[in-house]
């Protein structure tokens, strides 16, 4: 237990180094507003992609089949799972406030923080079963967290879900794997070294928008308060509890877990500035559950190693 705490305590350290560099970069005004939303898109539109992609090219392996399809199912249980609990327990009066406190729970930074983790402790296996938790996480968000951000399904777009960059990654993904196509290696080495970006600069970028941020605000709200440790704390075991029970063990529930105990996801202030919610409290719960995350991610993806294998 010790060891696996010290061994995921020091890669989550390592991140918030790099958190650390954007917060100064930011600070220092070496990063601005415009420079990080294009580093956001080059991430999402080409990192990402690459990062799944290049973890699909390997051989046909029918137990890493099994493993995906057990995957997807755990991905939308916890998703299913977390969305009941967020309906039950948040009723602020007002919406733009309620909407935030749901969606802030609901939907982990499965890419951004859980990716480079999954990598550092589980190698390409990780990746591989941490690019199909993202997938779900895409899928649901840009169907009932549109929902949930707007209150109505007006601005659901079917074309949007499925020109995702990470699904369409997914998909080229999928055809390399099942089919076991070869990629030669003047295509896959250009992959891999986009694909190796996906740890500075997602983290790089958290840090800048800590940067923005009055920190100290974060620790005066009690509801807050509560929606992060809620996601931080109780989601992520109830995810590991709820897979043990089905039988799930090894990278499989390593990995879902890793992306269920994520602080809140950066989308959260993206969604409320987009559908006119409360952006500064979604600036509040991602900027307390990044920083708590350094402490509780460890002990959960920890006890998880040593109890799940």
């Amino acid at each position: 237990m010790v060891e696996n705490f010290l061994t995921v305590g020091s890669q989550v350290l390592q991140l918030f180094i790099l958190i650390a560099v954007g917060f100064l970069c930011g600070k220092a005004k070496i990063l601005d507003v415009k420079s990080v939303k294009s580093l956001t898109n080059i991430v999402l539109y080409i990192v990402s992609p690459c990062v799944i992609v290049s973890n699909f090219i390997r051989p046909f392996d029918h137990a890493m089949l099994g493993g995906l399809l057990a995957c997807v199912a755990a991905a939308l249980c916890i998703h299913a799972g977390t969305i009941v609990i967020a309906m039950l327990l948040f009723h602020d009066k007002k919406p733009e406030k309620n909407r935030v406190y749901r969606f802030a729970l609901i939907f982990s930074n499965c890419g951004y923080m859980s990716l480079p983790l999954q990598q550092a402790l589980l190698g390409s296996d990780g990746v591989f079963f941490g690019a199909v938790y993202i997938v779900v996480f895409n899928v649901v968000m840009w169907t009932f967290g549109v929902w949930l951000s707007t209150g109505s399904g007006k601005d659901l777009s079917a074309k949007k879900i499925i020109l995702n960059p990470c699904i369409i990654g997914m998909a080229v993904g999928l055809v390399i794997f099942l089919t076991s196509l070869p990629v030669p290696e003047i295509i896959s080495k250009p992959i891999g070294y986009m694909a190796s970006l996906n740890t500075p600069i997602p983290m790089m970028v958290v840090g800048f928008y800590l940067s923005q941020s009055r920190i100290t605000d974060a620790f005066h709200d009690g509801k807050g308060f509560i929606c992060v440790l809620l996601r931080l704390v109780a989601i992520p075991l109830l995810a590991f509890g709820g897979m043990m029970v089905c039988g799930l063990r090894g990278t499989v529930l390593t990995t879902c877990v890793i992306a269920a105990s994520a602080p809140a996801a950066a989308a959260t202030t993206m969604f409320a500035a987009k559908f006119d919610n409360d952006a500064g409290l979604s600036v509040k719960l991602v900027t307390l559950s990044t920083l708590l995350s350094v402490i509780t991610m460890p002990l959960i993806v920890g006890f998880a190693r040593t109890v799940g294998g």
